[in-house]
């Protein structure tokens, strides 16, 4: 990494993780031109992401979903030189991401598949976990670059799999999130208090990370986005394809899908993806 230490990097995507991936860069030195479909006044942004990844040694890519990164690196596609590195961070379909592999490998660049683990506490604190798929040489080329917004890597395969791995955890979660709901919503409708199944359940054997992140806040209704109902339903329809594309039936995430959507539909998409209790708690 020492050819490309503190030299000239791209971010694209200053959303909740973008902006703090960003700014945890420029502190520690990086030379980062930034840029935002809607401008954040961020150090170093950029009117056009085409001036943003203008003698980037390496491009970040933070966007939201497959129809961003597919229109912006189709418009940066023609200004991209031989030996930029590119890596997603975002959650995508996987033929958008062995997209994203061809396109570099067409104009001469380096890609990995790097999606992560973590929102928006792990990314302001350098504690995102990476997935990586693609060439672990540049993975460990890397690596002081990424652990300046991550606490280590996680080599899945190659390109593709990383973003395999970053759906079915999502999957996990997302289910997880659903079930404590109905979990809470049928406890406290039998008069049990929402403070006793939290303590429950952080007891038992169904206690996790994301439990005890997620479940107090879910009882208090604090549905700050850390991660948002938008996103998660997003990639339970990526989900969704993986799944078909192996000829498996997937009944709990098909069900959760469609919950989040009607939910969405509502207008509780910008709402972190624990906001599906809130009906229930309306309903109290």
């Amino acid at each position: 990494m020492s050819s490309l230490s503190k030299t000239r990097v791209a971010v694209l995507g200053l959303g909740i993780i973008g902006s703090r991936a960003c700014s945890r860069l420029i502190d520690a030195g990086w030379q980062v031109a930034c840029w935002n479909r809607t401008p954040k006044g961020m150090a170093g942004e950029t009117a056009t992401p085409e001036a943003a990844i203008q003698g980037a040694s390496i491009i970040s890519i933070y966007l939201k979903d497959a129809p961003a990164v597919r229109q912006v690196v189709g418009q940066i596609a023609p200004f991209l030189v031989p030996g930029q590195i590119v890596l997603n961070h975002a959650t995508l379909d996987l033929e958008t991401t062995m997209w994203l592999d061809h396109t570099c490998l067409t104009h001469g660049c380096r890609f990995l598949d790097a999606p992560f683990t973590g929102s928006k506490v792990a990314s302001a604190n350098g504690q995102l976990l990476y997935y990586i798929g693609g060439d672990a040489g540049l993975a460990k080329e890397l690596e002081a670059y990424l652990a300046v917004t991550g606490k280590g890597q996680l080599y899945c395969g190659n390109v593709g799999a990383a973003t395999v791995v970053k759906l079915a955890t999502n999957l996990v979660s997302a289910c997880t999130v659903q079930a404590l709901a109905e979990a809470l919503a049928i406890a406290t409708s039998h008069g049990v208090s929402a403070a006793c199944m939290v303590e429950a359940v952080a007891q038992g054997a169904g206690a996790s990370v994301l439990t005890g992140m997620k479940m107090p806040t879910m009882a208090a209704g604090d549905f700050e986005t850390h991660f948002s109902l938008s996103n998660m339903e997003k990639d339970s329809r990526y989900m969704a394809a993986l799944a078909k594309s192996a000829g498996l039936h997937t009944p709990a995430i098909t069900a959760v899908s469609q919950r989040m959507a009607e939910l969405i539909a509502t207008g509780l998409g910008d709402s972190d993806y624990s906001v599906v209790v809130k009906p229930y708690q309306q309903t109290e």
